[in-house]
């Protein structure tokens, strides 16, 4: 299936996570499912000559590959920087100069905090050109200075929005500050870097939305009280064909339920796609941007949410709208598409999810991705005019000859009586009853699980253990009533769900009572926690990653960010925060704890983890924090990922002694 690129592209992963070292057992296993994904991003060139990936380099950093198509010849892009910034995503200026945007964490006084940087490159990675706007006496850091948010059709200059941060005037110094401050939009060519202002900086807009067709059509405004605080409101304003004054087009207030909010504009078609709530769910509108704003429902669900849009081409053509009943469905707008994607399902029938990822110029070629729950997924290219779809790379090489578990989704009841939605992974081999078995609740909590591949889920099913996701309420994607009051601040209810789960997995017998186990990550590592507290005798093993273990803490690490309010009414205050927090309540358990947390997380600090090791070791539990070094809130490092999996299998297993 592999052609010649695909092979020689298969060969240089096989040894991006080499210093990962297989071992017997489950630690082999926790090795091959520990190693990050071969393939984290991928673009093809506009005239379909090139393809840059994004691969995992070592165990932690991440390397941008160039693949000429023609000759096989693969270029890494190096910086020489010793892997102080990693890329994110790449895409291609012109058929000869690539983009990319690289992330890294910086300290600023006592904080810790993100930035990313843009830098293009030849096709053959020389040339490398920093495109972001330098200072040298900035007023305050610049975290994030740029983001390509038009292509245009691969003539080599982009439509980048960046952040313009003001000059302090130094003595003796002739640099002043110009009074350009905020966020605005420049023509940058990407091989000179020579830069043409398009959107004069404005401190109050948070984005710009372009149209594909070189254009500015959509802003949002973040307001903010007069302390710098956000409001949790926003403004869309845009801009009617052929005016130049901006006029408003929706205003979505914090407690509004039937705000219409865009997420996209099609320049083919004049029109922005938004969201709008039809019976208490997210439903997709296309708004005429003609000045009429007339709007039309193109997407909907009755059961579930819409929520996001399919895009093809260099314009950010809009071709469908996509939700998740029990797997993720997609609305074709496009004819040719959905025609192509029904053609592709009844080719690789074993990889139903089928997704778009980019495409040449003309569209003639494109870059495709197919997987499913117990296949990690191929990457191809398929060439339209010959119907021929080329493999170049699978998503997951270590796991080819690993059996997985399939993914059902299930349902059981609350104690309430509300059906709750739910995913049951099974072992490979057949077992279905008296299992050991986790229940997984997912992080977020503003977040769903859904069908498909999943490394942590699938190295528990390869060990044995049955694994459930329960779609607890507090979950998104299932509407307004569903989603409560978010799972902060309805963590009863949430928790409720996700108690229940464990019970009707024991009452079904697919679970042996002894052997049950929670695990969860950020969120989900909260409720294994919080379980506990509600339940100690219902779960016989706790594994929390990089959880949230006490409210009032959480909200105390947002102060001095922007949004400090908004954390504080996502999570709520008065009894709520004693009576929600895991680690004020460290007497109640019963179960052993083992926990894992990055020193760096920028997410859910590590004082979370290591407030609650304390308080449970105070209380006489048993409780056991692994810290990783310079690692972040998702762990993305292959031997850390190992670690864990190999430490938290053998955790459960002596647990449930053997």
């Amino acid at each position: 299936m592999l052609g010649k690129t695909g092979v020689a592209l298969a060969a240089l992963l096989a040894g991006t996570n080499a210093a990962v070292q297989a071992a017997p057992g489950g630690e082999d296993l926790a090795a091959k499912f520990g190693a990050r994904e071969a393939v984290r991003q991928v673009s093809l060139a506009p005239d379909g000559s090139h393809i840059a990936y994004i691969v995992p380099s070592g165990t932690h950093g991440s390397a941008a590959v160039i693949v000429d198509l023609v000759s096989g010849k693969m270029t890494p892009l190096d910086l020489g920087d010793g892997g102080k910034v990693t890329p994110q995503r790449c895409g291609w200026a012109s058929a000869s100069r690539l983009i990319c945007k690289f992330y890294g964490i910086g300290d600023y006084g006592a904080q810790r905090i993100p930035f990313t940087r843009l830098l293009a490159f030849d096709a053959d990675g020389s040339h490398p050109l920093y495109l972001g706007r330098k200072t040298h006496h900035a007023e305050r850091p610049n975290q994030f200075d740029g983001d390509v948010i038009d292509w245009r059709m691969g003539d080599g200059k982009v439509l980048m929005q960046r952040n313009f941060v003001p000059e302090r005037a130094e003595l003796g110094s002739n640099l002043g500050n110009d009074g350009r401050d905020g966020l605005g939009v420049e023509l940058v060519d990407a091989a000179t870097g020579k830069a043409e202002l398009i959107e004069r900086p404005d401190g109050d807009t948070e984005d710009y939305y372009a149209d594909g067709q070189g254009n500015i059509r959509l802003k949002v405004e973040l307001p903010r009280g007069a302390d710098g605080q956000l409001k949790g409101d926003a403004i869309y304003s845009y801009r009617p064909t052929g005016q130049s004054k901006w006029t408003l087009f929706s205003k979505s207030l914090r407690d509004d339920r039937q705000s219409l909010d865009p997420i996209g504009v099609d320049g083919t078609r004049n029109v922005a796609f938004a969201t709008r709530r039809l019976d208490g769910r997210l439903a997709l509108y296309s708004v005429a941007l003609d000045g009429s704003m007339k709007s039309e429902l193109v997407s909907s669900n009755p059961t579930v949410d819409v929520d996001s849009i399919v895009r093809i081409g260099r314009r950010g053509r809009i071709i469908g709208a996509t939700y998740i009943t029990e797997r993720r469905q997609t609305d074709y707008f496009d004819p040719e598409y959905k025609k192509l994607a029904a053609a592709l399902a009844r080719a690789l029938p074993k990889t139903p999810l089928i997704h778009f990822l980019g495409a040449t110029a003309d569209e003639s070629k494109l870059l495709i991705y197919a997987g499913s729950d117990t296949d990690p997924g191929m990457y191809y290219l398929y060439t339209k005019a010959t119907r021929k779809l080329d493999g170049l790379t699978t998503a997951r090489p270590e796991l080819e000859d690993v059996p997985l578990g399939a993914m059902q989704a299930v349902r059981f009841p609350a104690k309430d009586g509300t059906i709750i939605p739910a995913y049951l992974t099974l072992p490979p081999g057949g077992a279905t009853k008296g299992l050991p078995t986790i229940v997984m609740p997912h992080g977020g909590p503003a977040s769903r699980d859904e069908w498909g591949f999943d490394w942590l889920v699938q190295f528990f099913a390869a060990r044995g253990y049955a694994v459930l996701q329960p779609e607890f309420r507090g979950s998104t994607g299932y509407g307004d009533a569903w989603f409560a009051d978010n799972g902060f601040k309805s963590w009863e209810l949430a928790i409720g769900d996700v108690t229940d789960a464990g019970r009707w997995l024991v009452k079904e017998g697919i679970a042996d009572p002894a052997k049950l186990a929670i695990v969860g990550w950020s969120y989900g590592g909260y409720a294994a926690l919080q379980s506990n507290v509600v339940d100690p005798d219902l779960f016989k093993a706790v594994v929390a990653i990089a959880p949230v273990t006490d409210f009032g803490r959480a909200k105390s690490e947002a102060e001095g960010f922007s949004n400090r309010d908004l954390v504080e009414r996502q999570i709520g205050s008065g009894e709520n925060v004693a009576k929600g927090s895991p680690a004020r309540h460290a007497d109640r358990f019963k179960a052993p704890v083992l926990m894992f947390h990055g020193d760096i997380d920028l997410n859910v600090g590590i004082g979370q983890s290591r407030l609650m090791d304390k308080r449970l070791r105070a209380a006489g539990k048993q409780s056991t924090l692994v810290e990783f070094p310079k690692l972040d809130h998702q762990l993305d490092d292959s031997e850390a990922r190992a670690q864990m999996l190999s430490r938290s299998d053998a955790f459960l297993r002596k647990t449930f002694g053997g």
